[in-house]
């Protein structure tokens, strides 16, 4: 048997609405025709996914002290380390746009307060060898984030893989911001970043440049991901690329979409599957996750002529 997934990170209630076309004046309201409650965070999210895609994973998270502590959690039913915190819960109000973009709107809640000794204990009993372990949220479990260095050498020890994704750091990229990316990058083994994260964190204006200052930051071995959006997404790892295009579908919303690349890419890992076939699987299960109505988690069919797969998009 495999081993089974582990994320750890950001369990939050998730409010949906939209699409709002232009951003409204002050004083005025909007009526907006889709509304959903969820539970979200980018770690809910991936392993929602990853239960989806027919995984086993863990999740080690926290949840506040009001009424949605139980709500959260009765929402993944899955084997899972919860902290229960003495706080708010996290709350993120997600607009979605007309074009597929989306807006946040957060407030800090329970999420900073992850204990770095909590997520420990529970990796320690958690993690197997040959386990990727998915770190969601960087930058809002602060707490956490702090520890990361002694937390993916923990990891390490236990012959686990640990893979990053930080999201976009609330005060912006500063120097800070890019100094604790860079540190944490040397010890990840998969680094998935969203395009306007790569280009924000590397001061560049493509991609190619961006993957191209960023790589020699990785640990030997290590992949760098671009979720791209529309456009897909693009790896390296070595010398070696891949990309895949993201097929045309109709969009309900993209929130979460990353999220649910970050699980089919490392599930994918976790079956064997080459760069290019990881990156596949992550970019077309988002785009039928995003495009269906109650979502539905899928792996793309296999592609008619494999041998092409490597070769596929090349950059």
């Amino acid at each position: 048997m495999s081993p089974r997934p582990v994320v750890v990170g950001n369990l939050n209630v998730d409010m949906i609405m939209g699409p709002l076309p232009p951003w409204p004046q002050h004083g005025t309201e909007c009526l907006l025709p889709d509304y959903e409650l969820r539970v979200g965070g980018s770690a809910g999210n991936a392993a929602l996914a990853f239960q989806g895609l027919g995984m086993q994973p863990f999740l080690v998270s926290n949840v506040g002290g009001d009424l949605f502590a139980d709500w959260l959690d009765d929402g993944m039913p899955m084997d899972k380390a919860i902290f229960r915190e003495a706080t708010s819960t996290t709350v993120s109000v997600g607009i979605t746009h007309p074009n597929g973009e989306r807006t946040f709107l957060t407030n800090s809640g329970h999420i900073g307060a992850l204990a770095p000794d909590f997520v420990s204990d529970a990796l320690a009993r958690f993690v197997e060898p040959g386990a990727p372990v998915l770190f969601c949220g960087a930058f809002l479990t602060t707490l956490l984030a702090d520890a990361y260095e002694e937390v993916f050498a923990l990891i390490r020890a236990k012959g686990g893989a640990v893979a990053v994704d930080t999201g976009w750091p609330p005060s912006g990229w500063n120097p800070q911001s890019r100094a604790d990316l860079r540190r944490w990058a040397g010890m990840v083994d998969h680094l998935l970043l969203s395009e306007a994260e790569i280009l924000g964190l590397t001061e560049t204006g493509s991609i190619n440049a961006a993957a191209a200052q960023m790589l020699p930051s990785l640990r030997p071995g290590g992949a760098l991901v671009a979720k791209l959006g529309a456009a897909g997404a693009a790896a390296w790892r070595g010398g070696e690329t891949a990309s895949w295009p993201a097929p045309q579908v109709e969009v309900f919303d993209t929130i979460g979409a990353g999220d649910v690349f970050n699980a089919a890419y490392l599930a994918s890992v976790l079956r064997g599957a080459s760069l290019a076939e990881a990156v596949r699987a992550g970019v077309e299960s988002a785009s039928i996750a995003i495009s269906t109505r109650p979502r539905r988690y899928e792996f793309p069919a296999p592609p008619e002529y494999p041998a092409l797969l490597q070769g596929h998009g090349q950059r």
